[in-house]
C-alpha cells in the first residue's frame, strides 16, 4: 500500500473544494499525513483587467485565495491534521506543479469542475488535466457538480 506523508490540496474556494477536501482529509487521516493547502492568484486575470481597476481585482483575488486556504487549514485542524498553507501568483497549473516538486508532495488531490468539451476547448483544457499531465506524483481528481 502506498504511504502518503504530504498531501497537496490546491484550492480556488469553489464548490468543488468541499468534495475534494473530504477525500483529501480522509486519506491524510488514514496516513497521518500533513495537508498542504495552496491557492494561486491567476495573474492572467489581473493582467487582463483595465489599468484603473487592476488593483481592486488583485485585492479581491488575494482575499478569495486567502479565504480558500484558510478553510482547508481550519477543516484539517478540526480533524487533528498538520497543515501548511501557501498563496502564490502565476498560472495555477504551473504553480501547483512547482509547489508539489519543491515540497516533495506525495499526492495531489484536486477538484475538477466538469467542464463540457466546448468549455475545455475555449479554456485550452483544465487546470486539473494539466496537473495530471505534468505531475511527478499520483493525482486524485475529484469531480465536482
Amino acid at each position: 500500500m502506498a504511504t502518503y506523508e504530504r498531501i497537496l490540496v490546491p484550492t480556488d474556494g469553489s464548490a468543488a473544494t468541499e468534495a475534494t477536501l473530504s477525500h483529501a482529509l480522509s486519506i491524510a487521516a488514514d496516513h497521518d499525513a500533513e495537508v498542504h493547502a495552496l491557492s494561486v492568484v491567476d495573474t492572467r486575470i489581473t493582467r487582463s483587467a483595465p489599468d484603473e481597476g487592476r488593483d481592486g481585482v488583485e485585492r479581491a483575488l488575494v482575499e478569495e485565495a486567502t479565504s480558500a486556504v484558510d478553510r482547508v487549514e481550519r477543516e484539517a485542524a478540526d480533524t487533528g491534521l498538520r497543515t501548511e498553507t501557501e498563496l502564490r501568483r502565476g498560472r495555477p497549473d504551473r504553480e501547483i506543479l512547482t509547489y508539489a516538486e519543491e515540497e516533495g508532495i506525495d499526492l495531489i488531490v484536486i477538484g475538477a469542475h466538469g467542464k463540457s468539451p466546448r468549455e475545455k476547448l475555449a479554456t485550452m483544457g483544465s487546470v486539473s488535466e494539466r496537473v495530471v499531465d505534468g505531475a511527478g506524483c499520483p493525482v486524485l481528481v475529484v469531480r465536482g457538480e
